[in-house]
């Protein structure tokens, strides 16, 4: 008889935990296919205003040839580009916002930690973490765009990777948030310092403009003024496609946990991002990053020996080099070159013709020449 009610507990048990396991996961799902409601000094944020642009899409974003309405033309023609400095730390993560960006860089920042600038102009997003610090080599890539640049400080140790003084010395519109604070920037509950400095392209956009860092500065001069467009172009049709195998991209052999993987979808023909293997996904728009374009660019590495503990890295970003383009499935040996600091860099084929890129997000890494990327 005791047994008896033993076996009827322990199946009782067994259908109450199968109930709520069950419960747990309907919920859990759900909240992964929700947008984030993110907690702020100003209440929940989970405006994602690149949503919504309604009406014929017919004109064209300077930046990566994405078509848009002409109310989205109207209002990226009230302001420039912002180029922010967002971290990779695997502490940090997940990382917000980078899925609405027009152009991502990355590299590594230090110890095989990598960094992107994240270029904003065409999308709006309603959150923006975790900010990070300045580098040196990443303001050549502001340069090419006019940008003002969001950072949380930089490195300052006199010698080649100076950054916050060669914000100076280069003219660069800094949006430094030591010399903004709030509530342009804020700090988050969400992580720990340094991993949770949060802000808006909202907020940025607005501070930009009362710095006199609008659409054209104080002498009239637009800020696309010489500024150099890629060529774009519609995706391929799906049966031109290529059957690209996942592209592998280790910026340090020493540290995996940085390793990105890229698996194209030839269905909607962008290229899904991994990061030690999981999948990274945006968690207020709920995007898994999947760029239209993905081009690895191979710079020569070095140590600015400054005496900093690890060493600031500096990479070539003038000259000419080797780099691998990925779209439509297939893969373009070809070259990047970018004559001078403030130059715009472009990508050619192995015939110097120059690339047409797909419209769309284009992501850009830079690593060590001599790395092995497999594809």
């Amino acid at each position: 008889m005791l047994n008896k009610k033993l076996l009827l507990i322990f199946i009782g048990a067994l259908i109450l935990y199968a109930a709520s396991a069950g419960v747990s996961y309907l919920v859990f799902a759900s909240l992964l296919n929700s947008p984030v409601n993110i907690s702020t000094p100003f209440g929940s944020l989970t405006d994602v205003t690149s949503d919504g642009d309604e009406g014929q899409k017919d004109r064209q974003c300077p930046i990566n040839g994405a078509m848009y309405s002409k109310t989205r033309e109207d209002q990226w023609k009230k302001r420039r580009p912002l180029a922010v400095m967002i971290e990779n730390h695997a502490d940090a993560r997940p990382i917000i916002g980078l899925s609405r960006a027009d152009i991502v860089y990355e590299v590594v920042a230090e110890g095989g930690i990598t960094r992107t600038l994240d270029i904003f102009f065409c999308q709006d997003v309603g959150d923006l973490a975790p900010i990070r610090s300045a580098r040196t080599y990443f303001l050549d890539w502001v340069l090419e765009y006019n940008a003002a640049y969001a950072h949380v400080g930089g490195a300052n140790t006199p010698g080649p990777a100076n950054a916050l003084g060669q914000i100076r010395d280069y003219g660069i519109l800094d949006m430094d948030q030591f010399g903004l604070g709030f509530p342009t920037y804020w700090r988050g509950t969400d992580k720990l310092a340094p991993h949770n400095v949060h802000s808006t392209t909202k907020k940025l956009w607005e501070a930009a403009q009362e710095r006199g860092f609008g659409p054209e500065n104080k002498d009239g001069e637009k800020w696309d003024d010489g500024f150099i467009k890629w060529k774009f172009k519609d995706d391929a049709a799906l049966e031109a496609r290529g059957d690209q195998k996942p592209i592998t991209t280790p910026f340090w052999e020493q540290a995996p946990d940085y390793t990105v993987t890229w698996q194209y979808d030839k269905n909607t023909n962008v290229y899904q991002r991994f990061i030690a293997g999981v999948a990274q996904i945006d968690p207020v728009t709920t995007e898994q990053m999947s760029p239209k374009n993905v081009i690895v660019q191979f710079q020569v590495e070095s140590t600015a020996n400054d005496g900093y503990p690890d060493g600031h890295l500096l990479y070539k970003t003038t000259g000419t080099g080797n780099a691998l383009i990925f779209m439509d499935g297939k893969v373009t040996k070809g070259t990047w070159n970018k004559k001078t600091r403030e130059d715009r860099t472009i990508y050619k084929d192995a015939k110097g013709k120059e690339i047409t890129f797909n419209r769309g997000q284009i992501w850009i890494q830079t690593v060590p020449v001599g790395n092995t990327v497999t594809y």
